[in-house]
């Protein structure tokens, strides 16, 4: 900016007078108005703006979030759906599941059944009766019951027929035996107790658990069934 000296600023000051200083304040001023207006105008439309893209956010966001609960709440009635059909498809399977063990059961049963009693005669058992399923009642309760039962007067035998024989079903059998002894006494029957076990598959160390435990086990042969061969410290337990 160039340096004015102060005759030169006395020159220029000859020609103002009060009118035309106060004529330039109000002329500034009503400048400074007018642009505090637009300022304020601008502002305002802005602020009116914003506020317009805020609401259409927040509508974009609600209809997104009704979308998603719509999705999620289809989502759930297709699992729902597909887990009843899955309920129902499991349920028909044990169904025919449970059928197939129950046929299975019966076959094991009949291959087992045809003059079970003879076998045991070599052995020292003349067995003169042979029965299925036999149970033990008392008091309109069934204690007991055996899936064959050979007797003659001296001794009575419980055997016990598996598809696929288990230790488990072993021990099942050794307490079904002392109830039926229990039973036996309670009604003054003295004869002897002794048990065997019978199954379609006889895993080795089952037939040693079985006869380490005094049972005899009967197994299947080919088209036939036979008293499996005992250890030669074998004994058979009587109750």
């Amino acid at each position: 900016m160039d340096t004015i000296t102060a005759e030169q600023a006395a020159e220029a000051a000859k020609g103002l007078t009060f009118e035309k200083v106060w004529a330039a304040l109000m002329e500034n001023r009503q400048q400074m108005q007018e642009s505090q207006k637009e300022t304020q105008k601008q502002m305002q439309e802005t602020q009116k703006e914003t506020q317009k893209q805020m609401q259409e956010t927040q509508k974009e966001i609600k209809e997104s979030q009704k979308e998603t609960q719509k999705q999620i709440q289809e989502t759930q009635k297709q699992m729902k759906e597909s887990q009843q059909k899955t309920d129902k498809i499991l349920e028909e399977l044990s169904k025919n599941i449970g059928g197939l063990g129950n046929s299975l059961g019966r076959l094991t049963e009949t291959m087992f059944s045809a003059e079970l009693w003879k076998k045991f005669n070599d052995l020292g058992y003349p067995f003169s009766k042979q029965g299925p399923h036999v149970k033990f009642i008392k008091d309109k309760k069934v204690l007991a019951e055996a899936d064959f039962l050979l007797e003659n007067g001296e001794y009575v035998m419980p055997v016990e027929v598996k598809t696929d024989l288990s230790t488990e079903n072993i021990n099942e059998h050794l307490q079904r035996i002392e109830t039926i002894r229990r039973y036996f006494d309670a009604s003054g029957d003295r004869r002897i107790l002794v048990g065997a076990v019978a199954g379609g598959v006889v895993q080795d160390n089952v037939m040693k658990y079985a006869q380490k435990k005094g049972l005899y086990v009967i197994v299947q042969t080919g088209d036939s069934v036979t008293i499996a061969d005992s250890p030669p410290d074998f004994k058979a337990r009587e109750w």
